[in-house]
């Protein structure tokens, strides 16, 4: 998802009612940017100068009112010319042929960095402390006289950097710091001596639930877990279980959405195949070892735990930013349902820490799930297995809407929809040796006009998943154009029974109330929560708020806290909180602030112009440059290391 985020033209404009257009002057006419007030509009040349001059001086008044239509957009102007084709006509075409006769060197890049360079940081490991010494048992060192890590703490503390600040987050919320002397902030409870000092009233940290255990993930590196009840499941699925296309078993001809509902009632009144059928004593299977009551019955689809979730504010797996502490603030300002980021199926089987801290749970998060992502059943199913008896969570996910090359090449994501054997065959097994519901998330295709989803809700309602999450655009589409929430409308009647949740281009309350009027079960939300974490409050409020740069710098600093808590407060979490930061950041500079706009609301494809915000930090927040991301971040986790390099996940401007 995150890859096609920076790219978010419009094609229906800025959507939003005619009233009052004809007193917007030049915002209005430009498609796909966001219509500011004229007195707050400035020049690219000018915003920076006021951000290098820290907003001691300001803009004369008469280039802030000026045409911006000269100005860098954050859109290239061939790509705007070309989205304007269809009305502008020749002009357009004959000023987009004169653009591309200019140097090269003038186009900015954009949409995904593949070039981006992935190296894991090495500097870490230079005068790392013995983790012996940091747990205070350093008359037992865990490595013994292999250990090629320091012991003398006088030594490291003369050469550590200085402490990033002089409050300690972990020390005064908890009373100890497990980082010890190697805690970026040691000041606020070390000792005369280096020791770790612990107040008097420890308060223990809420355990953080799915954590990875130690012998779990040898026996999974040394291929030593078994997984009876996955093999059992696939063995069925191969041998009966399996349909040969016929008729009823294959895509149905949905022509709308009319012919479904009455088919969903039929569906409705029979049990599914698999799913709700157990392994009956006279089956086929062989199986040894005592005879337990889970070998004669089996959990059906209906006696297990049930997903209400109906008509709550479900946050999107969001890969990157959708971490940890990223859920903690949205569940902070209304989120009903979390889900944990993309974790791949093989990765897990192989016992990757990694991929496991991306299933991690904090206590907050009452109503969680995971998202999987495979391209075959085994190990789709006994990666489903293996979760469904080592983590707490109320539902798992199949994410069969990943648009990206990596993994849509390797049959899985987006590709799923074209494999409809393989396809019902990791629904099937998942959903049998799962006791929790399972959900999955499509689009409406691959191809930009070739829709599946009507055709494959009503199978996935009989292969057994309990709730279908639709993003309204293709594979092929990405973020090209608007969200098809006709198309969701037509397949909430071809899903009935099942619960449908819809998902894409909400950014305000009024979007969240026309997505609820096609009859969706829920609202699922991804890029409006990068834009806006509160959206979820003023979904619930029914009000658009005007939050300060003050109180988002707040929210921030609440994000860094919760990193470190998350990370850690050594030099490695402090790091790793800034990294994830700044991908959030590179989101956050598109929010326009709502005493800003000429008319409301936003709308998720309009890019914001350069302007000046009412105060010097609204001004910084709105900077697309990741230089002045990085000076957010110094504001609340001190000065950035000499060798700190960051490249994000879009083609900007890479910080060095």
């Amino acid at each position: 998802m995150a890859e096609g985020a920076a790219e978010a033209p419009a094609e229906n404009g800025g959507g939003g009612g005619g009233g009052g257009d004809g007193d917007l002057g030049a915002g209005a006419l430009e498609r796909g940017v966001a219509p500011i007030k004229p007195r707050y509009l400035t020049t690219k040349e000018q915003f920076h100068e006021f951000l290098e001059a820290g907003g001691q001086e300001k803009p004369s008044q008469e280039t802030k009112g000026g045409n911006h239509y000269d100005l860098d957009l954050t859109e290239p102007e061939a790509k705007r010319i070309r989205l304007e084709d269809g009305q502008a006509g020749e002009g357009a075409a004959e000023e987009a042929a004169e653009h591309l006769e200019q140097p090269q060197a003038q186009k900015r890049a954009r949409g995904q960095n593949k070039g981006r360079p992935h190296i894991k940081p090495t500097h870490y490991d230079k005068n790392r402390l013995c983790p012996s010494v940091v747990q205070g048992s350093a008359a037992k060192c865990f490595f013994g006289d292999r250990c090629r890590f320091l012991h003398d703490v006088r030594w490291y503390l003369e050469t550590k950097p200085p402490d990033l600040g002089p409050r300690c987050v972990l020390f005064e919320n908890y009373g100890r710091c497990p980082y010890g002397v190697t805690c970026r902030f040691a000041g606020a409870h070390l000792g005369p001596e280096g020791q770790n000092l612990v107040r008097e009233e420890v308060v223990p940290a809420p355990p953080v639930r799915n954590s990875l255990d130690k012998a779990l993930q040898q026996q999974l590196r040394k291929r030593k877990v078994h997984f009876e009840r996955a093999e059992q499941a696939l063995h069925q699925l191969g041998k009966s279980h399996l349909p040969s296309p016929t008729p009823s078993a294959t895509v149905p001809e949905v022509s709308g959405a009319e012919s479904a509902p009455g088919q969903d009632d039929c569906d409705a009144q029979q049990p599914p195949l698999a799913p709700c059928t157990g392994t009956p004593p006279s089956s086929p299977v062989q199986t040894c070892g005592p005879l337990t009551d889970e070998d004669i019955v089996r959990l059906r689809s209906c006696e297990k735990r049930q997903l209400d979730i109906g008509g709550k504010l479900y946050l999107a797996p969001l890969t990157t930013c959708g971490n940890l502490p990223f859920r903690r603030i949205c569940k902070r300002f209304g989120a009903d349902v979390t889900c944990g980021e993309m974790a791949v199926c093989t990765n897990l089987l192989q016992g990757q820490s990694s991929e496991w801290a991306l299933l991690k749970r904090h206590q907050c998060e009452d109503i969680f799930g995971v998202q999987l992502e495979g391209a075959f059943p085994d190990t789709m199913t006994k990666c489903a297995e293996l979760l469904n008896r080592t983590i707490d969570v109320d539902f798992v996910d199949i994410n069969v809407g990943c648009p990206i090359d990596l993994v849509y090449k390797k049959g899985g994501g987006c590709a799923l929809m074209n494999r409809s054997a393989k396809f019902q065959q990791i629904v099937r097994g998942m959903d049998q040796v799962l006791d929790v519901p399972l959900t999955v998330k499509i689009r409406t295709g691959v191809q930009e006009r070739v829709n599946l989803a009507h055709r494959l809700l009503p199978k996935l309602r009989e292969w057994g998943a309990a709730l279908v999450t639709l993003h309204g655009r293709s594979r092929e589409q990405r973020y090209t154009k608007l969200a098809d929430w006709q198309y969701i409308r037509q397949c909430v009647a071809a899903a009935s029974p099942m619960p449908l949740f819809g998902n894409g281009d909400i950014l305000s309350y009024e979007d969240a109330h026309c997505a609820m009027q096609t009859g969706v079960t829920g609202i699922m939300i991804a890029r409006g929560a990068l834009l806006k974490p509160w959206l979820f409050t003023e979904i619930k409020e029914q009000r658009h708020w005007d939050i300060s740069s003050a109180e988002r710098l707040d929210i921030l600093r609440d994000f860094t806290h919760y990193g470190l808590e998350h990370w850690g407060s050594d030099t490695q979490g402090v790091e790793k909180t800034r990294r994830f930061l700044l991908e959030w950041l590179s989101f956050l500079c598109r929010y326009v602030p709502v005493g800003l706009l000429e008319r409301l609301p936003q709308r998720i494809n309009e890019r914001p112009p350069y302007y000046l915000g009412r105060d010097y930090l609204e001004t910084l927040m709105a900077s697309q440059r990741a230089a002045d991301w990085i000076r957010i971040s110094e504001m609340l986790l001190g000065p950035v290391p000499s060798n700190f390099v960051f490249v994000p996940k879009h083609k900007a401007n890479a910080y060095k």
